[in-house]
């Protein structure tokens, strides 16, 4: 099997967390439009489902801390879910809320996959009733090769990797990581299914990103993606340390960065 689509690119890897949450309402499609105008070409998000089975670009399992609804994602319906204000609580400076009543909604799955056929899309996938759906959307649209698919539950990735035949990228789940950090001590790391790590700095009082990591991973041909790092000096001592890919919610300040290192493969920025 050759490189995943998701990760035939250009090594580092910059990844829009969220569409970038510090500068736009997270998952929402400004924030995602934001990231492509600088130039982004990897967008992560997160994927809940609907009590009538839509697949939602969000993150919570509620709707309450960035909408002006109350619920559960699961137990209502895509039409709830749709009529809520998705930029009610953004406020750049905690006291304003410039963006509320502007019409800025939870965009749907099929809608983020959809706007841009060159994009490709980091997708966390938040309860077990969203994988198959999930996955048959992501097939139905035909972005197989367009995303990759994560979780903290190492059986729902299991399950991708099953429904979609081995067809889709995917990174490890918690019980993977530790596994991979402990062999990583050795100089060594089992692949596990997966096509990717992506990985905090720590984990606890547990450093995950260092060296032996990084290369352990890359002696398997597991690319390294760190999430979410929004220091400019973090980002340069991560990306001295090799890693393939960061992801971030403030996506001009990683650019700034990488063009700063001759690192930015995306379009040419003017200075």
């Amino acid at each position: 099997m050759g490189v995943r689509g998701f990760l035939d690119h250009p090594s580092p890897l910059a990844i829009a967390h969220r569409g970038g949450g510090e500068d736009l309402p997270e998952n929402t499609m400004p924030a995602f439009e934001a990231a492509v105008a600088l130039g982004y070409r990897h967008l992560e998000t997160d994927a809940h489902l609907s009590s009538d089975g839509v697949v939602f670009s969000f993150h919570d399992e509620i709707l309450d801390r960035v909408t002006d609804r109350t619920g559960v994602v699961s137990a209502v319906t895509a039409s709830f879910i749709a009529g809520a204000d998705a930029a009610h609580h953004f406020s750049p400076d905690g006291s304003t809320f410039p963006l509320r009543g502007t019409g800025i909604r939870v965009p749907t799955m099929e809608e983020l996959l959809s706007r841009w056929p060159d994009v490709f899309v980091n997708i966390d996938t938040k309860s077990d009733a969203v994988v198959k759906p999930l996955v048959d959307l992501v097939r139905g649209v035909g972005a197989l090769d367009r995303v990759c698919i994560g979780s903290f539950r190492d059986e729902r990735l299991r399950r991708v990797r099953r429904l979609a035949g081995g067809g889709v990228c995917t990174s490890m789940g918690r019980a993977a990581i530790a596994a991979a950090w402990v062999a990583s001590r050795t100089g060594r790391m089992p692949r596990l299914g997966a096509d990717c790590v992506q990985v905090p700095v720590r984990a606890g009082n547990v450093v995950v990103l260092d060296r032996r990591f990084v290369g352990a991973a890359h002696r398997a041909g597991l690319p390294v993606h760190a999430w979410t790092i929004d220091d400019r000096a973090e980002m340069g001592r991560l990306l001295d340390l090799g890693v393939d890919g960061i992801m971030t919610d403030r996506p001009g300040l990683l650019r700034d960065v990488l063009v700063a290192r001759r690192q930015w493969h995306g379009p040419a920025v003017s200075s």
